[in-house]
């Protein structure tokens, strides 16, 4: 699913047009009374703390500040909403697996985001991000099973694929796919990335963009 012939040329480039707008922010939300409305559809991103969530939304848009990153673990304390396109709105979520933050907050970010995961019917899909050089932990595992717990369709991102040797890469790929066959809400493939180096971002925007197509009957306003 890395590779860039899984899509078509004519998916590569709605994938090209869908992200080229001026994606800019909309709101953070703390709480689940102060989520926006729903409209649109909703994709968001997940991943343990410091997995590259901040710089592959940056990639996905073109915009190299449109989310803050940053080296310190947990600062993502909401969940933060960005539009570019009529009908498509972006979600980056808190990291989980460490958090520089009290306890009775990471607890509180936790009840919001299965809050979220549970009620938001615009919600189409979640990326889970995980860093290509270590796969699976079991950090990931509790995401993974609220995500299949409430139903919510996820897919499998690797970051930081460029820091892997091809072959690992390929190895790496395959394994995880093999444990993904046990959740009946994961997409089956997985998608290798580089924020750096822009590997699979056109395949990532050509993914979302097919999502959108297919999804688009669904849309809440």
């Amino acid at each position: 699913m890395s590779k860039a012939s899984e899509f078509s040329g004519g998916e590569i480039e709605a994938g090209r047009q869908l992200f080229r707008g001026d994606w800019t922010f909309l709101s953070a939300a703390g709480s689940i009374e102060s989520l926006p409305k729903m409209f649109g559809i909703e994709i968001a991103f997940a991943g343990r703390s410091n997995v590259g969530k901040s710089s592959l939304v940056n990639a996905l848009t073109g915009r190299k500040t449109l989310v803050r990153v940053s080296h310190t673990p947990g600062r993502t304390q909401e969940l933060v909403f960005f539009t570019g396109d009529p009908v498509l709105r972006l979600v980056d979520m808190p990291g989980y697996g460490y958090a520089a933050a009290p306890k009775q907050k990471v607890e509180a970010w936790t009840d919001l985001i299965h809050a979220y995961l549970r009620g938001r019917a615009n919600l189409m899909r979640v990326y889970v991000l995980i860093d290509a050089r270590h796969g699976l932990k079991n950090t990931d595992e509790p995401a993974l099973d609220v995500l299949g717990e409430a139903a919510v369709s996820h897919q499998i991102v690797l970051t930081k694929a460029d820091q892997v040797k091809p072959a690992e890469l390929e190895a790496r790929i395959a394994e995880i796919e093999t444990q993904l066959a046990k959740r009946p809400a994961a997409f089956p493939q997985v998608l290798a990335t580089s924020s750096r180096t822009g590997q699979g971002v056109p395949e990532l925007r050509a993914a979302i963009a097919r999502l959108k197509a297919e999804r688009g009957s669904q849309v809440h306003w």
